[in-house]
């Protein structure tokens, strides 16, 4: 889809992207002055392999912040820390570190697209575990329980949640790990890089579930809640000692250290003033009740709320059989299958190549995160540009039959 909506592009189209799992707005400035700061420091040399020492305490007590009752010491020290080159790096050192070949690793989905090809590159087994619509596409304890086996290692799981912007309430949490303690030898990975962004009060975290810290990883970073995407700093904090000298071995072995330069940006950015992540988040707010007020007038579309991350993730199942007409861009693509009519709107995938060929709207196909009857259209751009792609989207889809 990328491609195409390049070619697109480079012939001329105006077409609209709404794949982009990036925030529109501008770096603060006061972090943008810290990367000056740090450059004319000379901060241009190798460093500890697990991160600077300052951005290791400070992200441990941005982590330890997310526990809803402390108990008036913090949870993570700077010795829980890893900072990897992304939140990405640090999901994959993880899981490297702990799935062995066999392994099986739990996927509740939908799941972002890079989780079942890292369990892959570790030689595990990805077991995909399908939430619904209907339950806010949460995983359930029943369905936890289900899926275990003695070759499961590790359960995976983002909260808010990319694609579908579900957030696990701090009962849902409960429920999973009750699950977990009665399985000692399972492993969590709890990806929360968009914790910050919630839209009914701070967000739950397993940082809560004191029980497994021992066998618990936590991902976090300032890609997303800071706009910070491209400088590339996120972390993981662990309990287990253990863990974290066998994933610092690995990560010496990969990249030596993160950049300095952007890691001492990403520590001024966790020591300085957060209001501008509250601005954010409000805007984020606004964006996601404008899309779904839209979405919801779309023909053959189901839409929940998203209650986290900037994400919507319609149901669109009721366009499935439909045609394009016959005079449109998608009908005379060339057709994968040449006994489907060229017409036809088969799944998610298709819809998508026809918002794009005849809306000139680039979205993202739900089967490329485990749940092929959905769509994911990020909302991290401007109200005006949301407008506009919603109301090309509609139009597109009125002309079907």
């Amino acid at each position: 889809m990328a491609a195409k909506a390049a070619e697109l592009k480079a012939a001329g189209e105006n077409v609209l992207s709404m794949s982009l799992g990036e925030p529109d707005f501008p770096t603060p400035a006061f972090v943008k002055q810290a990367v000056k700061d740090a450059v004319d420091a000379d901060l241009s040399h190798y460093g500890p392999v697990p991160g600077m020492p300052a951005l290791r305490a400070a992200a441990a007590k941005y982590m330890s912040s997310f526990v809803a009752d402390k108990g008036g010491e913090d949870v993570f020290s700077a010795d829980d820390i890893i900072v990897s080159v992304g939140a990405k790096q640090a999901i994959c050192n993880a899981i490297e570190t702990l799935v062995g070949k066999g392994d099986e690793v739990i996927l509740p989905t939908p799941c972002w697209v890079s989780y079942t090809e890292m369990v892959k590159l570790a030689e595990g087994v990805p077991v995909m575990v399908r939430t619904t619509y209907d339950n806010d596409f949460i995983l359930t304890p029943e369905a936890l329980e289900a899926a275990i086996t003695p070759r499961t290692r590790l359960l995976i799981l983002c909260t808010p949640n990319n694609p579908t912007g579900a957030v696990y309430s701090a009962e849902e949490i409960d429920a999973l790990a009750r699950v977990l303690l009665r399985h000692p030898n399972i492993a969590v990975i709890a990806d929360e890089i968009y914790n910050k962004i919630c839209y009914a009060g701070a967000c739950a975290s397993w940082v809560d579930q004191k029980q497994l810290l021992d066998r618990m990883v936590v991902v976090n970073g300032v890609s997303k809640a800071f706009a910070m995407t491209g400088y590339r700093i996120g972390w993981l904090a662990c309990k287990n000692r253990d863990f974290i000298k066998a994933c610092t071995r690995l990560q010496g072995q990969q990249i030596t250290c993160a950049t300095m330069v952007a890691q001492y940006a990403a520590c001024k950015a966790l020591d300085g003033d957060l209001t501008c992540l509250d601005e954010m988040v409000q805007a984020f707010e606004r964006r996601r009740d404008l899309i779904v007020s839209l979405a919801k007038d779309i023909p053959g579309w189901k839409v929940r709320s998203p209650k986290g991350a900037f994400y919507l993730f319609p149901d669109v199942t009721g366009l499935f059989g439909k045609h394009a007409p016959a005079d449109s861009r998608y009908a005379h693509r060339t057709a994968a299958n040449p006994q489907t009519p060229a017409t036809l709107i088969r799944n998610a995938d298709d819809l998508c190549e026809y918002l794009l060929t005849d809306g000139l709207v680039a979205c993202v196909s739900g089967s490329a995160f485990g749940e092929p009857t959905c769509l994911r259209i990020s909302y991290a751009c401007s109200e005006q540009q949301i407008t506009e792609a919603m109301r090309r989207i509609r139009a597109a889809i009125e002309r079907l039959k």
